[in-house]
C-alpha cells in the first residue's frame, strides 16, 4: 500500500480541507499528517506523495517517492543536492500562492519611497510636525523635508526582472498607477497583457538604464547568483530603486551596499538577503535610503488556503494521469 504523507500541522489546515484531502487520494492510498521527524522517518520507505514543508534530507529514504509537492515556491535547496535532480521523483511547487500579498508587498515599499513615509514615521515617533517646505525655507527641525523628496508614480518605467506569477501581478498594479513596465522572463516570447515591453536576459544592463523601480522576483539558480553585481548597479539611474523580494543571492549584496553608500542608486527595499536573518553588523540596518522587512512579504492568512487548492488540483491530476501543475525543471532550479 502506497501512502500519503502531508508535513504540516493539524493546526495549519482545517478539517475540511484535510477531508477533501483525503476525498481525493489515489485509489488503495493511506493518508498520513505529521511534522514529527522520527514519524516521518519511520514512514519515508513507503511514500509515494509527500506534500507540505520538505527536507531534502528525508527524500533520500524515500525509494517509492514518486511526486513531492513543496508548499513554498522557491527549489533553489536542488543546488545544494545535485544528485536529487537526477532522482526520478516529480517536484511541484507552489507557484501563484504568493502573488497577491508580495505584489502588494512591493508597491507597500515603493509608496513609501514615494510620500517619504521612514521620514514620517521616524517624525511621529519624536512628536515633531514634519511638513514640507517651500525650497526657499531652511530646512531648521530634523524631519524637515521640501516637495522634491516626494515623487509620483505615473509616467514612471518600472522593471520586473523574473515576470512569473508575482511578477505579473505587480505589472497589474503597475499599471493601475499609470506606470511603463517592462518585463523580463528566460523567454520573452510569452508576454504579458500587463506588461509593456517583454526582454530576455541578454537586454538586462539596456532596460535597467532606462528604469526608475526595478523590481527582483528572480528565482536563485546557478544561472542568476549575483545576477545583480557592481556592473548592473552603476547601470542604474542615481534616481532608481531597487526592490528585491526574489532571493537574496541574486544580489551581490556588497556591491548594492557600496552602491547605496555612494548615492550611485537613490534607495533599496529588501525582504530578502544573503545571509538570513541580517546580521547586527549589516551597513544596511542604518541607512536611510533602505527599507528592510524581516522576508515576510510571502505570508498571508490565506497562504495555506491558497496551497491547498494548487495541492488538490494537482492530487485530482495525479489520480487521472495528466500532467501536474506548476512541475519545477529540476536541472534549471525552478
Amino acid at each position: 500500500m502506497s501512502l500519503l504523507l502531508l508535513t504540516l500541522g493539524q493546526e495549519q489546515l482545517s478539517i475540511a480541507q484535510i477531508d477533501a484531502i483525503k476525498q481525493n487520494m489515489p485509489d488503495s492510498s493511506s493518508f498520513v499528517q505529521s511534522r514529527d521527524v522520527e514519524v516521518i522517518r519511520q514512514l519515508a520507505p513507503e511514500v509515494e506523495i509527500l506534500a507540505g514543508w520538505i527536507d531534502p534530507a528525508w527524500l533520500y529514504e524515500m525509494p517509492k517517492l514518486r511526486w513531492a509537492q513543496q508548499w513554498g515556491a522557491g527549489a533553489n535547496w536542488l543546488m545544494s543536492h545535485p544528485d536529487l535532480r537526477q532522482a526520478a521523483f516529480i517536484l511541484t511547487n507552489a507557484v501563484g500562492v504568493h502573488a497577491v500579498q508580495i505584489s502588494e508587498h512591493v508597491f507597500a515599499m515603493i509608496l513609501a519611497f514615494a510620500r517619504n513615509l521612514p521620514n514620517a514615521i521616524a517624525a511621529q515617533s519624536a512628536g515633531v510636525w514634519a511638513r514640507v517646505k517651500h525650497p526657499s525655507e531652511p530646512l531648521d527641525t530634523p524631519f524637515a523635508f521640501s516637495s522634491g523628496d516626494l515623487f509620483e508614480l505615473a509616467d514612471q518605467t518600472l522593471l520586473i526582472l523574473g515576470a512569473g506569477a508575482i511578477g505579473e501581478r505587480v505589472a497589474k498594479l503597475a499599471q493601475a498607477f499609470d506606470m511603463h513596465v517592462i518585463g523580463m522572463r528566460r523567454n520573452p516570447e510569452k508576454t504579458s497583457p500587463y506588461v509593456d515591453e517583454m526582454v530576455g536576459p541578454g537586454r538586462l544592463r539596456e532596460v535597467l538604464g532606462s528604469a526608475d523601480f526595478v523590481v527582483n522576483a528572480l528565482p536563485l539558480t546557478t544561472a542568476t547568483k549575483h545576477l545583480l553585481g557592481a556592473d548592473e548597479l552603476a547601470a542604474m539611474k542615481r534616481s532608481a530603486y531597487l526592490v528585491n523580494i526574489g532571493r537574496g543571492s541574486t544580489v551581490d549584496e556588497s556591491a548594492l551596499i557600496n552602491a547605496l553608500q555612494i548615492n550611485a542608486v537613490a534607495g533599496a527595499a529588501l525582504d530578502v538577503f544573503e545571509e538570513e536573518p541580517l546580521p547586527d553588523s549589516s551597513p544596511l540596518w542604518t541607512m536611510p535610503n533602505v527599507l528592510i522587512t524581516s522576508h515576510y512579504s510571502g505570508a498571508s492568512p490565506r497562504y495555506h488556503e491558497r496551497a491547498v487548492e494548487i495541492f488538490l488540483d494537482n492530487l485530482q491530476r495525479y489520480q487521472n494521469g495528466l500532467p501536474l501543475r506548476n512541475v519545477v525543471d529540476k536541472q534549471a532550479g525552478y
